[in-house]
């Protein structure tokens, strides 16, 4: 499980967000959601004025490109990398899981092929 507010988190305190909602805050009125049918997936209300092309007319396909970049390093940005400690940890883990399953793969692949040399041979 994730550290509450780790270092270099863009957002100290907005894990007491989460634990709000699990709390069972109520929604005020401009969180209301409206959903499509039953069991669909709630969608925010879309007001007639904001139009989901709002402020990003005029622009040439090399601002968009441009754009595209910025918002990548943008997110890249709020990413927490793992510490050395973590990664090493996870990269053992991979490994080991890896030898594992392909060893059973191995073994049972093995095992058939006699089997069935042995039925049919």
């Amino acid at each position: 499980m994730a550290e509450k507010d780790r270092p270099r988190d863009d957002v100290p305190g907005d894990d007491e967000v989460f634990a709000d909602a699990a709390a069972g805050d109520v929604p005020d009125d401009d969180d209301a959601l409206v959903t499509s049918g039953a069991g669909g997936t709630a969608v925010a209300e879309r007001s007639k004025d904001e139009s989901p092309k709002a402020g990003k007319s005029g622009r040439g396909p090399l601002g968009r490109i441009g754009g595209f970049f910025r918002e990548v390093t943008s997110e890249l940005r709020k990413v927490i990398w793992p510490t050395r400690k973590e990664l090493l940890t996870y990269t053992g883990v991979v490994i080991v899981f890896v030898v594992i399953m392909t060893s059973l793969v191995a073994g049972l692949d093995y095992g058939f092929g006699k089997a069935i040399l042995w039925a049919l041979g």
